[in-house]
């Protein structure tokens, strides 16, 4: 499906939406839940599009909004992870807009959780607390410093980290702590072998450069996140 409009902020801007109902589909029920897909730092890409495909095809109803407004991620990524480390700002909005017109659909059942990778798993799991969202899944996203302070109230959250992951081991180990001592349903995994951003495919040409960045696909890492991912879901959201 190309990417369509939504209203955001009183003016309009756009993302992409998967429906249910090819084939691998789980049975339809009447009304699909929703999941706000949240793109990483370089933007709504064609990976981030597929990760909206696989959760449409497990009975999701998955929508990725472009937080960048169609412009060239190094002209927006700097705002956004201002914006992310304040926890405040205009992407906020554009999420909470999407969340709000994805529930709003005839085809949504009206519960809605979210998703994030990378940049998007930070702005994921500060959606955690807000109100409209039941579940969040946050990979390898930022987690920030006071998580106690900044996740009081928050839904139930999965995260995926990798051990080799250039940030370390110290944000999902804190977030652990911090969700346990608040007592959020969580599940947060760290796979050992894997690096930042292992659970994208990677295309042949750049595949040397982030393997040795330690932002290689590893494919049983991913496989079992998604497998940790639906199953939470499935307990949190349908």
């Amino acid at each position: 499906m190309p990417d369509l409009p939504y209203p955001a902020d009183g003016g309009v801007t756009h993302g992409y939406l998967s429906v249910p109902g090819g084939p691998g589909t789980v049975p339809p029920p009447e009304r699909w839940p929703g999941v706000v897909v949240i793109h990483e730092a370089l933007g709504l890409t064609d990976g981030i599009r597929q990760h909206a495909d696989r959760l449409a095809r497990a009975g999701y109803l998955a929508f990725a909004p472009d937080l960048y407004l169609g412009k060239p991620w190094v002209r927006c990524v700097r705002g956004a992870i201002r914006q992310l480390k304040a926890e405040s700002g205009p992407a906020f909005t554009m999420l909470e807009a999407a969340r709000a017109w994805l529930a709003s659909r005839p085809d949504c059942s009206g519960k809605t959780g979210v998703i994030g990778f990378c940049m998007g798993g930070g702005f994921a799991l500060l959606c955690a607390p807000r109100d409209g969202f039941t579940v969040v899944s946050v990979n390898y996203g930022m987690v920030p410093a006071a998580p106690q302070h900044a996740l009081e109230g928050a839904c139930p959250v999965v995260g995926s980290y990798g051990g080799r992951d250039p940030m370390g081991v110290d944000p999902p180990e804190r977030l652990e702590r911090a969700l346990t001592e608040l007592g959020v349903p969580h599940d947060i995994k760290i796979y050992p072998g894997a690096g930042h951003r292992f659970m994208n495919e990677t295309g042949p040409a750049l595949a040397p450069l982030a393997h040795a960045a330690r932002m290689g696909y590893q494919e049983d890492a991913a496989e079992d996140s998604w497998r940790r991912i639906l199953k939470f879901f499935g307990e949190h959201l349908c």
